[in-house]
């Protein structure tokens, strides 16, 4: 992040009459440290009280995605903010059918990032960079279809921070995370960092909401058709994803 977007954010963070004592916070460390014992529903009000429109939620309509967005009913705001989805032209038709229902139960204020690259028109000039079993075509791949539409789209909202459902036990990258932190120089909230998968099963059920249509069917997570799976006695979470070369999609590592 350049000095001057970590000065700003400090300073930001300095004058926040929203935040929990101690009030002066020496860096986002510290801030993380404090957030950490809020529970999740609080972090994402205080984050929309520090950013107000600059402050975004993103979203993949997956198999937990229910939760982050069921707490953006419960936000004290005039106007929930706003969410964004990575579509990337493969996810399976339940992905689809599954974002309808959960944006018209909880009304989201939906913003839809898309590559200006359609899937025919990558594929004819790359290939089909997902079942090369190479990662940099990978990492190309997650680039055109997921970080660049999602950059582009905070660009043109002007947002500050972001938050995600990330949890530190679906990957090795996640474990060293914290609840805030600086990607791409934004800063990202992570409110359901220290959640556990029973965290989410219970908070789904007693909130009755939705699963996703291929939960049923032995999925743990779930992304694009031809790079998710489900689950079976050799391969568990986040290994069932492109083909066990990459647990993580691109959007959450600080590269660009």
């Amino acid at each position: 992040m350049k000095k001057e977007s970590k000065d700003k954010y400090t300073n930001d963070l300095r004058n926040s009459a929203q935040f929990p004592q101690p009030a002066l916070m020496e860096s986002i460390h510290e801030t993380s440290k404090n957030l950490e014992k809020l529970s999740a529903p609080a972090q994402l009000q205080w984050a929309l009280k520090q950013f107000n429109e600059r402050f975004v939620l993103t979203t993949s309509f997956g198999i937990q995605s229910a939760v982050l967005l069921h707490m953006t009913v419960e936000l004290k705001s005039n106007q929930n903010p706003k969410v964004i989805w990575i579509d990337t032209g493969y996810l399976p038709k339940e992905t689809y059918k599954y974002a309808e229902e959960l944006t018209k139960l909880f009304e989201l204020n939906l913003i839809v990032a898309q590559s200006p690259l359609s899937p025919a028109r990558m594929e004819a000039l790359y290939g089909r960079l997902w079942e090369t079993g190479v990662q940099k075509d990978l990492e190309k791949y997650h680039q055109i279809r997921k970080v660049e539409p999602l950059e582009k789209a905070f660009s043109e909202l002007n947002v500050d921070c972001w938050a995600s459902g990330v949890r530190k036990g679906q990957t090795k990258n996640r474990q060293s995370m914290s609840n805030i932190d600086c990607i791409r120089e934004r800063l990202t909230l992570r409110p359901l960092l220290n959640w556990t998968k029973k965290d989410i099963f219970y908070y789904m059920e007693k909130n009755k909401l939705p699963q996703h249509p291929l939960f049923e069917k032995g999925y743990s997570t779930v992304g694009d058709w031809h790079s998710s799976g489900a689950e079976n006695t050799n391969i568990k979470g986040r290994s069932t994803r492109f083909g066990g070369l990459s647990e993580e999609c691109g959007i959450h590592l600080n590269t660009q």
